[in-house]
């Protein structure tokens, strides 16, 4: 058993254009299954950022409410009735809009996500948003997220020369005053924060009786779930009650089962998982089918056709492994292309390296089990 692996290597090194062509095709399959699988996680993350970064235990919002991109609204007063359940220490109004920032470059327009809030009250553990509190105090000034999509104007760079940054919103002039870190998503492709106050000046049809979402902190040691069920008991059924964690969950599972987005990136990895398989089981049936007569010699000197085959996986094992290294390491070139041009965040994490590289192992066992037929045609009868 100790010659199999060297006898394995050796057919495969010994057609170095083959092997280079099955590498190749594996490293391509690798690439097409990693940069599925990370396009699909970098939306869904993309899509609970927002909610990932809320200062809040406890969250209200309508139950007609399907995802951020169609929030509905509802009372304030759900929000004060909140305020007076035992446990509950704070109650903050957030307000969401959609408007229409005009590039200061370009004077083309284009949808943007507005936030607004009380600036006396954290919302967001977003990188900058803490540090230009004071400054949307200020009428018709917002933050900017640097991380928008690029169409929205060198908003970042002129800000960070200190040049002063004013533009239209929905047909109203505004300054920016301060940057801050969220990013693109399937319900923007940029986002500006601002004061509740400053909101309502750019959406005069709004008021602050009616709130997009409800946040809620609860007292230090207090059981957050308690005081949600006492919410749930106390609040109509005109809001829905959840914890921050169930937030996020009900913004993802939108995303992941009521559109097409979790199916399309499940097929194209399963598209570049059947690609792989059949470019390994073209090699290994050509490479054993040049080897016939090995193969029949080695069953006229005595050897079991169970060695036969472990040659055969052998094989499959070492294309698997040299094809999925450079296929990896493309990959991650690839993630910061895309994360550049983008916005999105697309990171290589262990969890997808490591099931890329069991789903190509599996990929090239398959290939070989279809390949041992070939090697059941070995018969020293016809060598001998």
């Amino acid at each position: 058993m100790l010659l199999a692996i060297p006898l394995a290597w050796l057919q495969l090194a010994r057609e170095k254009v083959r092997l280079f062509v099955a590498l190749a095709g594996i490293g391509f399959a690798v690439i097409l299954m990693m940069m599925q699988l990370g396009f699909q996680e970098a939306l869904f993350t993309a899509a609970v950022n927002f909610h990932v970064n809320l200062k809040t235990d406890i969250v209200l919002i309508n139950p007609q409410t399907t995802t951020l991109f169609a929030i509905k609204n509802f009372s304030r007063r759900r929000l004060y009735q909140a305020a007076g359940v035992d446990g509950v220490e704070s109650v903050t109004p957030l307000y969401l809009d959609f408007g229409f920032w005009r590039n200061p470059e370009t004077r083309k327009t284009r949808q943007i996500l507005i936030i607004g809030f009380n600036p006396n009250q954290a919302v967001f553990s977003l990188p900058g948003v803490a540090e230009y509190l004071n400054q949307i105090k200020l009428p018709d000034v917002v933050l900017f997220d640097e991380n928008s999509r690029p169409e929205y104007g060198p908003i970042t760079e002129q800000f960070k020369k200190g040049e002063i940054v004013s533009t239209e919103v929905s047909g109203r002039k505004v300054t920016v005053k301060g940057l801050f870190q969220l990013g693109a998503s399937f319900s923007a492709d940029g986002n500006l924060i601002t004061s509740d106050v400053n909101l309502l000046r750019l959406f005069p049809e709004r008021t602050l009786g009616l709130i997009d979402i409800g946040l809620i902190n609860v007292e230090p040691g207090v059981d957050v779930s308690s005081v949600m069920s006492t919410l749930k008991k106390t609040l109509p059924d005109d809001v829905l009650v959840l914890s921050k964690q169930g937030f996020v969950r009900f913004e993802r599972e939108y995303w992941e089962t009521s559109t097409t987005i979790g199916f399309i990136f499940t097929l194209g990895t399963m598209m570049g998982f059947i690609v792989g398989m059949v470019i390994v089981y073209q090699i290994l049936y050509t490479d054993v089918s040049d080897h016939l007569a090995e193969y029949a010699t080695l069953k006229a000197m005595g050897y079991k056709s169970r060695f036969l085959y472990s040659v055969v996986l052998q094989e499959a094992f070492i294309l698997a492994v040299l094809g999925f290294i450079p296929g990896f390491a493309l990959c991650l070139g690839l993630y910061k292309l895309v994360r550049d041009g983008t916005s999105l965040p697309m990171f290589m994490t262990v969890d997808r390296v490591m099931t890329v590289f069991v789903l190509t192992l599996m990929m090239c066992v398959i290939s070989g089990v279809i390949a041992m037929r070939r090697v059941q045609a070995a018969d020293p009868a016809d060598i001998f």
